[in-house]
């Protein structure tokens, strides 16, 4: 059943990338802007996102969780349309530059060190963006991520991810680590996104509540003593975009030891919070990260 469930969600989707590449990006956006407005909440994930929500904001009112709501299903809707047109993100193929960077100065010092760092983030924005800004101002890279379940659709998002965003792609997973370590080796930073409940991970606070933590991020820093960079992405009012890059976390002071990997852990769910409670639209919360 999985199977041909599969292939007809493959189908729609493929189907849809048809009409974005028709329509265009603009026409894209608004249009799947709207759609995913009407249609995301009929999927299961409404209740997953209603959960998350109430767990932590104290709602006023319930205009206030739907316009939170609306905006994250609109970015989604954009950021779906968006994947075709990688290459023009990629190419800066737009009338006006589509990103500002703060913290650009960061990302200078990182390469004329010559030394690996750990850049970590959430699924904000066009979140696919941020591994492509820092490989175009001239970082080594390798980006881990969690593969399609769809494998009729996951080839095709494997390849736009390899072609336009990073070439080096970790698949998540043990073998994935281990490719982790072969590239560190080879002077290559790492970026990853740290916001997904991991069944590997640790149970940590993550607004007030335990949630299932990464730890790779901390274990990475505290064996090679490498800082860890945080990363945040919103998207603005006219789709063009904001990258931040902040202050690198500091390890190598600091024992490889698990107290310290739990506190680098714990301090990194911090910074997401304050990312997420910046703008609640930028974030996708369909994620059942508390489960």
């Amino acid at each position: 059943m999985k199977i041909i469930k599969y292939f007809i969600e493959a189908i729609f989707i493929y189907t849809f990338f048809l009409i974005i590449k028709v329509l265009g990006l603009k026409k894209s956006r608004n249009l799947f802007s709207f759609i995913f407005n009407k249609v995301g909440p009929i999927f299961k994930s409404k209740k997953v996102i209603d959960e998350n929500l109430n767990k932590v904001i104290n709602f006023k009112n319930y205009r206030e969780k739907k316009n939170i709501v609306e905006g994250m299903w609109s970015n989604y809707g954009k950021t779906f349309a968006e994947y075709l047109y990688l290459y023009k993100f990629k190419n800066n193929k737009f009338v006006n530059p589509h990103i500002k960077i703060k913290g650009e100065e960061i990302l200078k010092n990182i390469i004329n060190k010559k030394k690996p760092v750990i850049f970590v983030s959430g699924h904000f924005a066009n979140y696919e963006l941020m591994a492509m800004e820092i490989v175009k101002k001239g970082v080594n890279l390798a980006t881990i991520y969690r593969p399609l379940n769809n494998f009729f659709l996951n080839p095709f998002m494997e390849y736009l991810r390899r072609k336009h965003v990073c070439k080096n792609q970790i698949k998540k997973g043990v073998i994935g680590t281990r490719k982790v370590f072969n590239y560190l080796k080879k002077n290559y930073s790492i970026a990853l996104m740290i916001d997904q409940r991991v069944s590997e991970g640790i149970g940590i606070p993550f607004f007030g509540q335990k949630a299932l933590t990464t730890t790779l991020p901390a274990q990475i820093a505290l064996r090679y003593k490498y800082e860890i960079v945080p990363i945040y992405l919103s998207r603005l009012q006219d789709d063009n975009f904001e990258m931040e890059v902040f202050e690198p976390i500091e390890t190598q002071n600091m024992e490889e030891n698990e107290k310290n990997k739990v506190e680098i852990s714990l301090s990194l769910n911090k910074i997401l919070e304050k990312m997420i409670l910046k703008d609640p639209k930028q974030w996708i919360w369909t994620h059942n990260r508390w489960k």
